[in-house]
């Protein structure tokens, strides 16, 4: 399966490396993108592995961290995966939009 970033999952990925920069230095932002890159390879390896969504069907969430969240989209037929988007687990669930 190949891996698609979305255009919002992008922007959120960069808005967290941003703010780990501000206000935890380089080690948290390279600790982040290894965590990021392990996630995306055992999403490659076993897609349907993780938590599917309970509103949408083909959608699913594994964590990063214990404060992110990555949600994403399984097309089997295509034998894709899009990236939706990063969550940060502390916000309102309500508004999570994908």
């Amino acid at each position: 399966m190949e891996i698609f970033w979305s255009n919002q999952a992008r922007k959120d990925y960069y808005k967290v490396l941003d703010y780990l920069h501000e206000n935890w230095g380089l080690n948290e932002v390279k600790s982040f993108v290894d965590k990021t890159e392990e996630v995306l390879g055992g999403i490659k390896k076993y897609p349907k592995t993780f938590v599917e969504s309970p509103r949408k069907r083909n959608i699913r969430k594994d964590f990063v961290t214990k404060h992110n969240s990555l949600f994403y989209k399984v097309r089997p037929y295509k034998k894709e995966i899009i990236l939706l988007t990063f969550w940060d687990n502390r916000q309102n669930p309500k508004k999570l939009k994908y």
